[in-house]
């Protein structure tokens, strides 16, 4: 049975982090809140979890649109290829923030992300994820859940959330109602950068 725990707090309580991490590390889903809209996420490094997310997209692993969620732009560099100035100003002055930025890869992604070119990117600046994510053994692997009425587009009520995926996860925590407006998605490997999806971040340019 999934569990359901809440989260109101610009500080987490130190037990919180660490039930979530565990059950992360032991190959769980968990539905989080962000800066933007609700998450579901798994650890990048583990499989199973991997391919219980891509079927939840109703993709193959090797094409689902997943992003990978850093703690800070250290932990970042080691998923993507080397930056340039540009790139790197771009970041800085993004993130942490409500964008999710497309990035060449780097060369050693772990599997079985390893044959991807390019990869999507976020740092979040909500407090759980800020405390949760340095606990972390690997980066988590991340997509927004689609509400199944094409007008909402986002479930913004934890509850409803929960009701709908409990089967599904391993855990969820609810910080009340959420966004329903996703992240500004920006392309950052192209000569000229390009915005994919306008959403809650500001276009840059």
């Amino acid at each position: 049975m999934a569990v359901y725990e809440e989260c109101y707090s610009d500080q987490p309580n130190p037990s919180l982090l660490k039930q979530t991490a565990t059950i992360l590390s032991k190959g769980g889903l968990v539905i989080f809140p962000t800066d933007t809209v609700y998450g579901l996420g798994c650890l990048s490094t583990q499989k199973e979890p991997l391919q219980r997310l891509a079927k939840i997209k109703g993709v193959k692993l090797e094409q689902a649109p997943l992003s990978f969620l850093f703690s800070d732009i250290r932990s970042m560099a080691n998923y993507v290829a080397p930056m340039n100035t540009p790139i790197f100003k771009m970041v800085k002055r993004l993130l942490p923030g409500p964008y999710a930025l497309i990035m060449e890869a780097s060369v050693k992604l772990p599997k079985p992300f390893q044959k991807r070119k390019t990869i999507g990117v976020r740092i979040s600046n909500h407090p759980l994820l800020q405390n949760l994510l340095p606990l972390l053994e690997a980066p988590l692997v991340t997509t927004s859940l689609h509400d199944p009425d094409k007008i909402i587009d986002y479930t913004t009520d934890p509850e409803l959330l929960f009701e709908r995926w409990e089967s599904q996860i391993e855990m969820m925590i609810s910080d009340g109602y959420g966004s329903n407006v996703p992240s500004t998605v920006i392309d950052l490997t192209q000569p000229e950068f390009v915005v994919i999806r306008e959403g809650a971040g500001e276009n840059p340019f």
